[in-house]
């Protein structure tokens, strides 16, 4: 059974930095596509940032402050978090999906439960 976990969140103020982390199991992920989503209160869930084996992409809004990185060896998938800012309050969640990107959620099929970031001004 596929299970992702995600850990980090936390509440900071404005202009801090936090680092999520991703831990698979069931699974060994380094040929997939590692996705980081957010899903803020009353809005639909979106893409932040994924990364392949050698590539990665971000979302325009967190361009230039997040950063994400994968640890093939850990099955384990990080993003790190700077410049923090209130409209970055979400829920954070991990996602894979096979060998080729997407920004499209439908798209991932394994998914964590999810780590909640408050960023307050």
């Amino acid at each position: 059974q596929v299970q992702l976990v995600e850990s980090g969140g936390g509440s900071v103020q404005a202009g801090a930095s936090l680092r999520l982390s991703c831990s698979a199991s069931g699974r060994t992920f380094s040929n997939y596509v590692m996705g980081w989503f957010r899903q803020a209160p009353g809005k639909e869930r979106e893409f932040v940032a994924a990364i392949s084996r050698g590539t990665s992409w971000y979302a325009d809004s967190v361009k230039g402050r997040f950063a994400i990185s994968r640890d093939s060896a850990k099955n384990a998938v990080y993003l790190q978090m700077s410049g923090l800012k209130p409209e970055d309050t979400a829920v954070y969640y991990c996602a894979g999906r096979g060998p080729s990107y997407s920004d499209d959620e439908k798209t991932y099929r394994d998914w964590g439960q999810g780590t909640q970031v408050t960023v307050s001004s």
